[in-house]
């Protein structure tokens, strides 16, 4: 590694430390695109990838119901376009964070009908249920 290189990846670093979770108790996923998160970051900060579409900024309620305390595996992704991993796990379009591999549960029907539908947007569930 050069030493041009080294700044470039601390600084990397440094970017990505914020989307990380703060604590390791508390932790829950999105339904959606299974990143992980404490709770308090949910409602403090909303989802990075789908906080438009959720809105999980400041509602206990919608954290409660969008996210999951039961989750399987982590991936911690930097540069989720060029990894192969984040591609095999349909998530490599999302912010760098901390994902999950599997999420128990799914998002509540009217969520789907109301928030994901009139968007155009299918959903796949995190869980396994989905196939292709």
């Amino acid at each position: 590694m050069r030493k041009s290189e080294i700044g470039k990846e601390t600084k990397m670093t440094e970017v990505n430390a914020d989307i990380l979770p703060l604590e390791k108790k508390k932790l829950r996923a999105c339904l959606l695109c299974s990143l992980i998160k404490t709770q308090r970051q949910f409602l403090r900060e909303g989802c990075d990838n789908c906080d438009e579409i959720l809105r999980l900024k400041g509602s206990a309620d919608r954290v409660a119901v969008c996210t999951s305390a039961g989750f399987d595996g982590m991936i911690a992704l930097t540069n989720p376009p060029s990894s192969w991993v984040s591609k095999w796990q349909r998530i490599n379009k999302f912010q760098p964070g901390l994902y999950a591999i599997a999420v128990a549960g799914q998002l509540p029907d009217d969520i789907i009908e109301e928030d994901l539908e009139p968007r155009g947007l299918t959903y796949r569930p995190r869980d396994g249920s989905a196939h292709d």
